[in-house]
């Protein structure tokens, strides 16, 4: 007899190796045969959220939540699902239940709570006249530069306001107005009265597609640095040419890196353009990729200069145009208000919501999707329309190897 547990491990199996075909077969298989088994509709849920079939996919992780109540994991899909489909308020209330994931630690460690004695608890949203809020920049670099937009309204709900942060936020989390206190270590947090994540502050805002605030540029690079690299590129790019960043890959370590990430050979018509330079700001092993292309544009590698996002910032404030896969740079680019096409994979991440060529986060951001998994030409003909303004003049030299 089929053991309806095998069928859905090899869901999972079959999804992470791309085969979402097969996959959704085996999950339907483990579902006829077991429909009581939370984990055979989870699995199901998840292969047909990456094939893009979000109304089957929530159904799927509202079953597996019935069958378990108390398991994260579908809570966390369903919450994808809802607000990828723009079904924001339910959406918001499921994505906490990312806390409970197995090997996710508390947003505020438990001896900084302690310290600060029983009073200091999660915060509802609601004014604190007099007190002390804590704000966790919390998951990703992406994730803080999109939330921290909601810092003004939570300061104008508090008295004081302390921000929690990794080093490499501290520049963007700095260039916000408001003159928050910032810190980088635990131990240098003040007493707080209450404390809560950058990522629940939509949540509790009540946020909705009709009420994203969008105080478009929220952010501003240093002017210093940005006269700085001024001098930097007005030395060593033509004059005259149209100026277009480039970032092609994402960290290596992120979960769905496989699908977001492509090489850089996939950008070549971007090479072809005349009168264009291309400026890549790629970090990490991908910017060697960066030496193995040419083409009429030439490319101007900073990516080994960039020391932080500070500097990122300054160059972005020099650029016509930004070229980007679903990285922070999308996110440093949009919320600076410059004109930024967004390459996204299939299936995207929930942000970027379903079928839009634009989105309601970041109003300067132009949204190009594959059509199918892996197939990336095009969203990158799109791209380079958004470039050039839809007439693409080309040498006709692709770029080589």
């Amino acid at each position: 007899m089929p053991f309806a547990p095998s069928h859905s491990d090899l869901c999972e199996i079959h999804r992470r190796e791309g085969r979402l075909d097969e996959a959704v077969t085996r999950g339907r298989c483990a579902v006829t045969l077991d429909p009581g088994d939370a984990a055979g509709w989870y699995n199901l849920g998840v292969a047909l959220y990456d094939r893009l079939e979000i109304e089957a996919s929530v159904t799927c992780e509202r079953r597996a939540v019935r069958l378990r109540p108390d398991w994260p994991a579908p809570h966390f899909e369903l919450a994808e699902g809802l607000l990828l489909s723009g079904r924001l308020e339910e959406g918001w209330r499921e994505y906490e239940w990312r806390w409970r994931l197995p090997g996710v630690p508390p947003p505020v460690p438990p001896a900084i709570r302690k310290r600060c004695g029983p009073a200091a608890k999660p915060w509802d949203g609601r004014p604190m006249p007099g007190s002390t809020l804590l704000l966790v920049a919390d998951q990703g670099f992406g994730d803080s530069i999109q939330f921290a937009r909601y810092l003004p309204m939570a300061a104008a709900l508090c008295s004081g306001l302390a921000v929690a942060c990794s080093p490499e936020m501290l520049p963007v989390i700095r260039s916000l107005p408001g003159g928050h206190r910032v810190f980088t270590a635990w131990e240098e947090a003040p007493p707080f009265d209450a404390w809560a994540t950058l990522s629940s502050l939509p949540g509790l805002s009540g946020t909705v597609l009709g009420t994203i605030p969008a105080p478009i540029p929220y952010l501003l690079a240093e002017p210093e640095r940005v006269e700085h690299w001024k001098g930097r590129l007005d030395g060593l790019l033509p004059r005259g040419y149209r100026r277009v960043g480039l970032v092609w890959a994402g960290r290596p370590t992120h979960g769905n890196d496989r699908n977001r990430s492509m090489p850089l050979t996939r950008l070549s018509p971007f090479f072809a353009l005349e009168k264009t330079v291309l400026v890549s700001l790629q970090k990490g092993p991908a910017q060697a990729e960066a030496a193995q292309v040419y083409g009429a544009a030439p490319l101007v590698n900073l990516g080994p200069e960039l020391e932080s996002f500070a500097d990122t910032m300054a160059v972005l404030a020099q650029l016509d145009h930004m070229v980007c896969v679903d990285t922070a740079i999308a996110h440093l680019a949009g919320a600076m208000g410059r004109p930024t096409a967004v390459l996204l994979p299939h299936a995207p991440d929930w942000r970027w919501l379903l079928g839009r060529g634009g989105t309601p986060w970041y109003p300067t951001v132009t949204l190009h999707r594959q059509p199918a998994p892996g197939c990336w030409d095009e969203a990158v003909r799109g791209a380079v329309a958004a470039v050039t303004g839809g007439t693409l003049r080309a040498s006709g030299r692709p770029a080589r190897r």
